[in-house]
This record gives C-alpha cells, structure tokens and sequence, in this order.
C-alpha cells in the first residue's frame, strides 16, 4: 500500500524534463562499484521525489525504502527488493537514512579519495542547471524578463557553521539570498546573515545573466527588489551590464520633503473621501554622499486610515517608457509575489531544515529543495493549465494531487498501481494526465 500514487505524474514531468539526469550529471561517484548497491542517481531520484512528496527528514527514509512505489519513480528494476545482495536487504529496495545522509554529506571539488566522502559534487554545475531549466521552458526568447531578488531569514537553533544573529530578525540564522524569474527558481545560495542583504548578488546575477544572454542575445533584462538591494555598486553594475532595475528606496527626512505637497494632498483626499488616496511625484535624486550619480526615483505620497504612507522607487527605466503610477502599481508591487515562491520553499518544500552542522551541506540540501521545488512548478505550468488548481501552491498541489492511496502489485512484466475508488479529484487527475501526455504548453514570449 502506498499514500503517494500521485507521484506518477512527477515521474512523468520528470521524463520531459530530464531534471533528475541533469541533477545527477553534477555529482561524481568514487565509491567502489563492486559494493555499490545504489547509483548517485538513484540516490538523489529518492532525496528530491521524497521532497516533492512531503518527506522532509532523513528518519523518513527507514520506511520509504521499502515503499515500492516510489522504488517505481526511482526507476529500480526490483520495486519489491527480492534481489538485494544482503538478505538482511531484502524487501527493501531503496536506501536508508544512513546512505542517504552521506549523500548530504558529500564534498564539493574532492579528488574523491576521502575515506567517507566518495560521492562529491560540483556547485557551479548544478547552479546552471537551474538556469538551464528556465531556458529551456521557452519555446522563443521573451522579449522582456524580470529576475526578483530577495533575502530571507532561515533561524538555526543549534552550532551550525555560520551562524550569526540577525537584530531585524531577533534570531541566530542564515540569510540565504534567493532570485527567481517568475516561478523559475534561478538561484537558492546560503549565506551568513552578518553580511548586507544585497552582498554577493552582483556575482551570482553575473553568472545567471551570462547564461542567459548566451542563449537570448536579444532580450531585454530588468532586476527588481526592495530597499535592500538599493545599493550604488549594484545599480552602477546593472547600467555597466545594461541591465535596467526597479528597486524600494528607504525613505529619509530628504525624500519626504521632496513628496511634501503631495502628500499634503493624499491627505485632503483622504479626509474628503474617507478611502485612501495615493498621489505620485517623479523627480531625479542622488544622495549626498553614497551615489555615484543622479537617478530616477517615484514617490508614492499615500494617506491611509489616520497616517501618511510615503514609499520610494529608485529605476533605470525612462518616463516614457513607464509612468510613475504604473511604475509602482503594475511593475514593482508585483515583486510581492516573490514571497509567495519562497514561502513555497520554505513552509512546503522545506528549504529551511539547515540542521547539518556544516554550511556545505546545508547548501546541498538546499539544492535538493530547489530541485523538488522546479519539479512541483513544471507540474503546475504544465499539467495543471486550465485547471482550478493552475496558480495553486506547491502544498495544496501535494495534498490534493499527490496524496493517493493506492495498492501496488508487482509481477514479472509490470507494476500495477490500484488508486482508491474514493478518491475526490478523480477527474482532475485524469485531465493533469492528459495534459502531460499532449506535451507542454508554449510559453508567451
């Protein structure tokens, strides 16, 4: 018996997309092949498919590995596991907590002589797969992308490697910076929380930008993020690069006083009408002493309830192209969707399990989430198009379309899967399936 007959449809996305190869071409096995029961591959089938599935901790694994169903995702010739070496094995075709922990444990850049770490992985490689998986989900090149930005906290509770408390989030924690491309996941780099939000982002939007233009030379690139990427150094490496920007500006005494006429009358407005009422100014600015150069920044002059709300955006982006007010309505607001994707990786994909007391794996298992994460996506924008659950979150995905029980039967020829007649989302199902089937969908450029 399994709960987890959804996962065919992961399996199926899989085949499309070849994730799981791509994933496994990252890594390299030293380990002698005489005693080697599961490939590299096999391995890291289990880990991001567990994932997927909602099996977050390593502890899972002394059970799944006898789950012949998900032996069947893995791809195992025996789903039963009748012909392991060991007969203590027997029965059980996957691998447990313990082989699954040293995969977690492998090193980055090993010769592969270590005598515990034989399985060892290459970091830039798998950070371009992420990237390859956005290109290659474009039949044409989009005349237009907008890469978001974004840090967030992930607290520690024990002696991991790099811990630092944070005093905005009043916690020990990492502060792993995150870039997307809509729900494409570009980038997850764990980092120490006892550095600016935006450092390091100029390399890996480097190396990101690189890739894609080698494919897209045509297309045009605007990054997006909140005030704490407000950097001179970024902005003046986006007009270097020719890469435009819409990023939060904090607000100072000097800001509000060049909005101060209007916000004098969002505030009429608002005792006028009783409903909020928002008032825009577009002007050119440059601090005193941190920028290199004047810029063009709008800024909201809101009153809201019994206070003014001023905000501020600083951008490349010309009048002509973009006017204030859809500047920030239409372009930069839409940057809160951002923390939609995120709270999918960390409540739902469980990015935040940074327990390993070194910051090497912690990254790894931050791949395995992002890999879980890029396979949930495909399935929504692929299989779930003209459904209800089209804009669904990867839980909900889970819960109501991979969450089946079923009974497995195993012969010589095939693996039977009986899924439970009471199952509510039959005819859901059986759409995703169709949809998968026909092949995806072309992606607006």
């Amino acid at each position: 018996m399994t709960s987890d007959a959804g996962g065919l449809l992961l399996r199926q996305i899989d085949s499309s997309i070849h994730l799981i190869d791509r994933f496994t071409s990252c890594f390299q096995d030293h380990r002698d092949p005489s005693r080697v029961d599961h490939s590299v591959r096999d391995l890291l089938a289990q880990r991001v498919f567990a994932l997927a599935l909602g099996y977050e901790d390593l502890n899972d694994h002394d059970d799944l590995r006898r789950d012949p169903l998900l032996a069947t995702l893995v791809g195992k010739p025996d789903p039963i596991g009748c012909d392991r070496r060991r007969t203590r094995d027997a029965g059980m075709p996957l691998a447990g907590k313990s082989t699954m922990n040293r995969l977690e444990l492998a090193v980055e850049d090993s010769p592969g002589d270590h005598r515990y770490h034989r399985i060892t992985y290459d970091s830039k490689a798998i950070d371009d797969v992420l990237v390859d998986l956005f290109l290659d989900s474009h039949e044409t090149p989009p005349d237009r992308i907008i890469l978001d930005l974004d840090a967030t906290d992930d607290p520690l509770h024990g002696s991991q490697e790099g811990k630092f408390f944070h005093g905005y989030y009043r916690c020990y924690c990492y502060l792993p910076l995150y870039i997307f491309c809509g729900d494409h996941l570009l980038c997850a780099r764990l980092r120490r929380s006892n550095l600016d939000a935006a450092a390091g982002s100029d390399e890996e939007l480097d190396r990101i930008i690189d890739r894609i233009r080698s494919r897209w030379s045509e297309v045009r690139i605007v990054i997006r993020g909140d005030s704490g990427f407000a950097r001179d150094w970024l902005m003046s490496w986006c007009e270097k690069r020719d890469v435009d920007y819409v990023l939060g500006l904090a607000r100072n005494a000097r800001l509000k006083r060049g909005i101060g006429k209007e916000l004098e009358k969002a505030r009429r407005k608002f005792v006028r009408t009783g409903k909020p009422s928002r008032v825009y100014r577009d002007f050119m600015y440059r601090t005193r002493k941190t920028w290199s150069r004047t810029r063009r920044v709008v800024g909201k002059a809101e009153h809201i309830a019994d206070k003014a709300n001023p905000r501020f955006v600083v951008t490349s982006l010309s009048k002509d192209e973009i006017d204030a007010a859809r500047l920030y309505e239409e372009l930069y607001c839409a940057r809160g969707d951002m923390e939609n994707r995120i709270k999918e990786q960390q409540l739902d994909l469980f990015s935040d399990r940074t327990s390993a007391s070194t910051m090497r794996a912690n990254q790894l298992r931050l791949y395995f989430s992002g890999m879980a994460y890029a396979l949930l996506t495909a399935l929504r924008r692929w299989g779930l198009r003209g459904t209800e659950l089209a804009r669904a979150q990867c839980g909900t995905i889970r819960t109501k379309l991979l969450k089946i029980g079923a009974q497995v039967s195993v012969s010589v020829r095939r693996v039977l899967i009986r899924m439970a007649s009471g199952y509510p989302y039959a005819d859901l199902f059986e759409r995703v399936w169709q949809n998968l089937r026909v092949g995806p969908p072309p992606v607006p450029a």
